[in-house]
């Protein structure tokens, strides 16, 4: 009669490839899920851009964009070494005007709807301890355009730190080269300043 600890450790290698892929194929759920749902938001936003105005708009992404995108992590990768340097309170200030810029950036570009949609590949790449969601906004009688989702685990889940415009160009990249030239100049005072101006703009147009 077969040793029944034997018997447990064979069963538990037999299963272990098995529970691995299982494991896998929950978090590229759990991360295609978390970007769907943020697309399934906006696309009901543009549906009704115009009966909902800047501003509703805004009210309407905000929920959906704090819990799609690790804002605080964003902030803090976008304005890059100079981070450490700055007081708690000049780092709440630009998180909260960060995110509110980045609100006002979605509630302003996805103004109208013309039959676009969206797709997300349920297959997510590996990159380190994180993942790409890659996806497409799909245009009439254009060429679709990618937009790829750097995502990451947080305690509220899988949430993203970047998005690549075609595939490649970083959004972090551009906004901390940005960034560096303000501080640079003005420091975070001027970066705050600057951040609050652009979301007024938008949320005024």
């Amino acid at each position: 009669m077969p040793n029944p600890v034997r018997r447990q450790l064979l069963l538990a290698l037999a299963l272990a490839p098995t529970v691995g892929i299982a494991g896998l194929a929950a978090e590229a759920d759990a991360a295609t899920a978390r970007i769907r749902s943020f697309y399934d938001t906006l696309l009901e936003t543009m549906k009704h851009a115009a009966a909902l105005g800047v501003k509703g708009r805004y009210e309407k992404l905000a929920p959906a964009v704090r819990a799609t995108f690790d804002l605080p992590t964003m902030t803090r990768i976008a304005v890059g070494p100079e981070w450490k340097s700055l007081k708690p309170e000049q780092q709440a200030a630009l998180g909260e005007q960060f995110a509110r810029m980045t609100i006002a950036t979605y509630a302003s570009r996805f103004d109208g709807y013309s039959g676009e949609r969206f797709e997300v590949d349920p297959v997510t790449e590996p990159r380190n301890a994180n993942r790409i969601v890659r996806t497409k906004l799909i245009l009439k009688e254009k060429e679709p355009v990618l937009l790829n989702y750097l995502v990451h685990q947080t305690t509220d889940g899988w949430k993203a730190i970047d998005v690549y415009l075609s595939g490649t160009i970083s959004e972090l990249a551009t906004r901390r080269s940005e960034f560096a030239s303000i501080l640079k100049s003005g420091g975070a005072q001027a970066l705050i300043d600057s951040l609050r101006a652009r979301a007024d703009k938008m949320l005024s147009s």
